[in-house]
């Protein structure tokens, strides 16, 4: 299977020129123009990530240091930033290699290459599910926003999880109780309202946005598109 690169620049001549160069190198590429695009595609589980410092909006570094936590991948900076200072900053946010334009392609094919074989000797790569800047890390079991972590209880951790793992499917409290809970869970299904609840109360304190949408007479969903 073809290593899985995902390339964010905010040019999209940049970004076709190297996604033109790595599928001719073997490699199943990825691109984003922006930080929101490239969180969006994270679920895809890069195997590294090619990342430009000067965006507009939340610039490379800061979206490093936002999604180190929960990408385990190689990041390697490409950027036309020259000065020692910024070298290690880019090391400082979370990148693992420092790219500066302009570079050869052979270069930074030799490099990619080099930083997959050593990330193969010692992958451990957590899950992640994003939603609209929402970033929730499987393994770690860790919610954040814009990095800050928003503390969930275990119990809602479950329930947020198995949501947003179904987006877009609409689910009665019993069968959310079901899932999270267990068959043979001694309870009621009644619960879900008060947990739902709580955990909209506590997105919306944060993101201001409302992930769990609830259908009448139905149930609750999440929501995978906002307008």
């Amino acid at each position: 299977m073809a290593y899985k690169i995902l390339i964010v620049d905010d040019e999209k001549m940049m970004t076709e020129l190297l996604t033109d160069h790595l599928q001719d190198c073997g490699y199943e590429t990825m691109a984003a123009n922006s930080a929101g695009e490239a969180i969006s595609l994270l679920p895809k589980q890069p195997d590294l990530i090619i990342l430009d410092i000067n965006m507009p909006g939340m610039d490379g570094l800061e979206l490093c240091r936002n999604i180190r936590s929960h990408i385990a991948c190689p990041i390697l900076f490409l950027t036309a930033r020259i000065t020692e200072q910024d070298k290690i900053n880019g090391l400082q946010y979370g990148g693992d290699d420092y790219i500066t334009k302009p570079f050869s392609l052979g270069e930074l094919s030799a490099r990619v290459a080099a930083h997959l074989r050593r990330d193969e000797r010692s992958r451990s790569r957590p899950s992640v599910l994003t939603s609209n800047g929402l970033i929730v890390n499987l393994s770690q079991r860790l919610v954040s926003w814009n990095g800050q972590e928003i503390a969930f209880s275990k119990r809602e951790f479950d329930l947020i999880a198995f949501l947003m793992t179904n987006a877009n499917q609409v689910f009665d409290k019993e069968r959310i109780y079901e899932m999270v809970w267990g068959y043979d869970a001694e309870g009621d299904s009644n619960v879900i309202k008060e947990y739902v609840r709580k955990i909209r109360a506590r997105l919306r304190e944060v993101t201001g946005l409302d992930y769990i949408e609830t259908v009448w007479g139905v149930g609750y969903k999440w929501k995978k598109d906002f307008p």
